[in-house]
Parts: structure tokens; sequence; C-alpha cells
């Protein structure tokens, strides 16, 4: 509440603020004023963004991108559009509420009734470019990968094959690729009921029995585990799509043929097994917290690449983990502290963000990356830093750069590390602390690929 308020006050909405939109209308089905939010200069970012959302972490013998295959097969339910995409179809269909995934009435209602656990895990009545609920978004229009793929095979030559509704589909032998699709669906209102699902498992693991050269993209709404199927030989090449939005079709289709380089980076780790992330169960609404329920979390900061970390937990894909078309090399490591013996607590008057002394720069790093392939590429370089203490994580993430470099090309990257990067929250004195000690400092492409290291001592 008081970041709504002071973001309020800091935009000087109280003074004269230009008078704000309708909104949306209570009821889109009646006659209503049109507001026409779109704009041309959107549309490179949001395709931009679509492909730098899709991460590819496996690429066995250079499968992708593809080559002007002869034939591709297309395979499961997150291929396709829904057959309904409507704000009159209603409430369960409107893609205002459920963006572009209309469910089943029954797996809503099992949510709201709090039996979180009986709901579905996948959206399988099309292609998912958004969450529910609150994260839903209803595009003017979208483009399915299904829809974008067809019109890359016909600009190359390529025929194509499909099968959206057969649970084990046959496979025409002289595929060059068979590509499947499959998601991970989430919506406000009820938990989802596991990191992978079965169906989908299955479905990829039957095609590869059939296709020597499966392609594996999947459309998630956080984790998804892939134990059930990543090892398979067959199983060349797989993306996670996460919540592309209205330019999904288009951004994969680019990946898949080449003509984006895929350059996204896990935003979380990718464990083996589910009990890895620790108790992943819903807490139901059960006994005293019936009607008010009830999560407890004793971890501290030991989360996701932490966790793995300190327990030394093997992971399958690591955070910030993701391959490209080309590859990167890093050198050259430079550390300078503009102040070795700052005070141990800010002192600073209070502005919007806290004391301003939090933001003071007191130690830059600075790399070099040199793509060393033959295509232009953009690598996400990472600065991890070790604070010493008992109690705080060997690394965490303080910041990172993506620049774009042509082929043989290279550049520095610099990061400023503030006071409050460098911090620990101190509980008795309710003040940002700096720890004296030796700070490690790292760098590389993801958080367990880091061939630059160097410290500093505060």
């Amino acid at each position: 509440m008081y970041r709504i308020v002071a973001s309020w006050y800091m935009m000087n909405q109280d003074k004269d603020f230009p008078k704000v939109g309708i909104g949306r209308v209570s009821d889109m089905r009646n006659p209503h004023p049109v507001v026409d939010a779109r704009t041309a200069e959107a549309k490179p970012i949001l395709f931009d963004g679509a492909v730098e959302g899709h991460v590819l972490v496996k690429n066995t013998n250079k499968a992708l991108p593809l080559n002007k295959p002869r034939l591709i097969s297309l395979f499961g339910y997150s291929a396709k559009a829904s057959d309904v995409f409507n704000q009159n179809g209603g409430f369960f269909t409107d893609p205002f509420v459920l963006g572009s995934q209309p469910i089943n009435m029954n797996e809503v209602f099992a949510g709201f009734s709090g039996l979180a656990h009986n709901a579905s895990a996948i959206g399988i009545n099309g292609t998912m470019i958004s969450g529910g609920g609150s994260g839903a978004t209803a595009p003017s229009l979208f483009i399915s990968p299904f829809e974008a793929i067809k019109a890359k095979a016909d600009d190359v030559g390529t025929a194509v094959f499909w099968d959206f509704v057969n649970s084990k589909p046959s496979v025409d032998y002289v595929s060059d690729a068979c590509i499947v699709f499959g998601n991970a669906w989430a919506s406000e209102s009820y938990d989802r009921p596991g990191l992978d699902d079965e169906y989908t498992d299955e479905l990829i693991t039957h095609i590869a029995s059939q296709c020597n050269n499966t392609i594996v993209v999947l459309h998630n709404a956080g984790i998804r585990l892939v134990e059930g199927f990543v090892d398979n030989p067959n199983v060349t090449a797989l993306v996670f799509g996460h919540l592309p939005g209205q330019d999904s079709g288009k951004a994969v289709a680019a990946i898949l043929f080449g003509d984006a380089n895929p350059s996204g980076k896990l935003p979380y780790t990718v464990a083996k097994k589910a009990g890895d992330y620790g108790t992943a169960d819903p807490d139901l609404p059960e006994g005293k917290f019936a009607k008010f329920p009830q999560s407890d979390f004793e971890e501290g900061v030991f989360v996701d690449y932490r966790k793995f970390d300190k327990e030394d937990i093997e992971p399958r894909y690591e955070f910030g983990f993701g391959l490209s078309y080309t590859s990167f090399e890093y050198s050259d490591l430079r550390v300078n502290a503009s102040d070795p013996s700052p005070d141990e607590y800010p002192s600073g008057k209070i502005v919007q963000g806290g004391m301003e002394d939090l933001w003071d720069v007191l130690v830059t790093v600075s790399a070099g990356v040199k793509n060393t392939g033959d295509v232009a590429g953009a690598e996400v370089a990472q600065l991890y830093v070790g604070i010493p203490g008992e109690e705080t994580p060997g690394k965490q993430l303080r910041g990172f750069e993506k620049p774009l470099l042509n082929a043989t090309e290279e550049v520095t990257v610099n990061f400023g590390l503030t006071r409050r990067d460098l911090s620990i929250w101190d509980v008795e004195r309710q003040l940002w602390r700096l720890q004296r000690g030796k700070y490690g400092v790292f760098v590389g492409g993801s958080s367990r690929d880091l061939p630059l290291k160097g410290e500093f001592e505060i």
C-alpha cells in the first residue's frame, strides 16, 4: 500500500493530473466507447520480447536452426490457436479473463472451491500466450506457432504434416524434424498441481520413438520439469517458450528456422526432481486455516540457485542458462573498489527508494565478452557476488548486461556495485549493513558457468 501511495505522489498524480481513461467497462458485450491503445511503435518491441523470452536449453548436433527441411511434422495441443477467441463467448472463454486458453469449467470451479490439486496441469485447448486471471492478456490479434510455421515452410519450400488431436499419432518416417508443442498452464485462483505432466511426456516420447529428430517447445508459466523425456537420444532440441504474448508464433518460427538467434536465459533453476526445490505441495485450507490458508516459509534467502548451491544439488539446467546458435568467450576481469573502508551503515537522507547513499557505487567490475562463433548473437553476461558471512549465499546475482555481437566481435561489459548490492539486512538495527571481509566476484554465462573469478576486500 505504501509503495502505491508513494508512486502516486512521486508522479505528482495529486496535482493537475490529466483525467484518466475509462478503463475496462463492466460488460464488454454491451455498447461502449472504444479505446484503441495499439501503436505501430510497439510492434517490434512485442516481437523482440517474444523472441528473447524463448530459452534454448538443448540442441544436440545442431538440430536447430532448421536448414530448409523437406518435410516437418507438427504435434501437440499448444501449436494451434484455440477454437474460441471471442469476448462474446462467455466468462470461461473470455480472453480478458483467461488469455488465449479457454478452459474446462469444472477445472475452474475446482480451483475456486479450494480443490486446487484437481486442476489441470496443461491448457489442452490451444496454444498458450499468457497466464490466466490477472495474468491474462487479450491482444487484438495473435498468430499461433502452427500458422507461423506453415507460412515460413511455404517460403522455404518445406512440406508440413500435423496432428493435434491424437495422443499417439503416427509419424511419417521421412520427416526431417518433428516438432512437439506442449505447455504448463497456470492461473490466478488455484495452484499448479505439479511441475510436469504425464500426458505431455508420453506424447513426446511416443513421437520420439518414431522420429530421430524430435524438437520440443514448451509454453510454460514457470518451472517445468523435463526428466520424462529430455535424455531420450531422439529428443534433439528443447525450447522453453514461456508466455510469449501475441507474437508467439512469429517468434518461435523465426528461432526454429534461424531468422532469429535465441538469447534468452532461464530466470529459474530446472531441477531433476520436484523434491529438489523443497516442499512443492500446495498448502490446502485445512484445520484452523480452513478459511484463511497460510503458507510458512523458513528458507530465508536460500531459494532457487542459492538453495541448489548451498546443498550442492545438481540441476538439470541451472539459473541463467541458455544456448545460442553461436558461442561466447569471457576474459580480462577487472575489479576496482573506490573506497576500501566505507562506513558500516548508510547515513544518507531518506529519498524515494530508501537512504540515498544505498545507491552509491562502491565497486566497479568489467569483463571482455567475445563472439567466437560464425553468426551474430546476444549474450547475457552475468555478475555474481559472494558476500562474506556464514548466513549468506556463496554467490548472488548482482548485475547483467546483454551486448549484441557480430561474429568475432568483442566488447567490454561494465557493472557498478552499490552499497545496497553489497549489504545484508541487520534485523536489530533495521538497516542495511556492509560486512567486513573478502567479497567474491564471478562473471560468466550462467550461475554455474562463471569462468572469471576475482575478489575485493572491505
